[in-house]
C-alpha cells in the first residue's frame, strides 16, 4: 500500500471521477467534496460524496478536514428532498465490509414513505437511458445555491 492509500497497480475509480478522467454524473464539486450519482442505485438520486484526497476509510480521514467534509454531505442531504420530491434521506458510510471502493464515500439516498427499503436489504436498480442525466441536472440546480464560503 502506498502513501496516497492505493495499492501498487491499482488505479482508484473514485480518485478519477474526482480528476475528471472517469465517466460519471456529477452534482457537486469543490475543493474539499465530489457528489456524484452512484451507478447503481438504491433510487434515482443515490449520490455518492467522496473527498477529494484519497482516503480509504472514515478513520482516515483527519479530524480537522471532518466538519468540511459532512458539511457538503449535510447541504445535500438537506437538499435532496425538495429535488427529487422525496420526504427524507438515508445517509450512511461502510468501511472496508461492504465498501466496493477503496475511497472514503458517504451515500445520500431520497426517501419516501413505503419506498421498500427495509433494514439493510438494499436492491440495486439502474437508470434508464436519459433518466441518469435527468436526475443529475435536477440535483445540480438544486445544490447550486449551497456555495461554500
Amino acid at each position: 500500500m502506498g502513501d496516497d492509500g492505493v495499492r501498487a497497480g491499482v488505479a482508484c475509480v473514485f480518485c478519477a471521477i474526482v480528476a475528471g478522467e472517469a465517466d460519471a454524473h456529477v452534482v457537486w464539486s469543490d475543493d474539499v467534496a465530489v457528489g456524484f450519482l452512484d451507478a447503481r442505485p438504491l433510487f434515482h438520486g443515490h449520490t455518492l460524496v467522496v473527498p477529494r484526497r484519497h482516503l480509504v476509510t472514515l478513520a482516515d480521514l483527519a479530524e480537522d478536514e471532518v466538519g468540511a467534509f459532512f458539511e457538503r454531505v449535510r447541504r445535500i442531504a438537506a437538499a435532496m428532498p425538495d429535488a427529487l420530491g422525496a420526504q427524507g434521506t438515508f445517509v450512511a458510510n461502510n468501511n472496508v465490509v461492504s465498501q466496493s471502493v477503496a475511497h472514503l464515500h458517504v451515500h445520500v439516498v431520497p426517501r419516501t414513505r413505503g419506498d421498500g427499503l427495509r433494514g439493510f436489504f438494499w436492491p440495486r436498480t439502474k437508470y434508464q437511458t436519459g433518466e441518469a442525466e435527468a436526475t443529475a441536472a435536477r440535483l445540480r440546480v438544486a445544490f447550486a445555491p449551497f456555495s461554500v464560503d
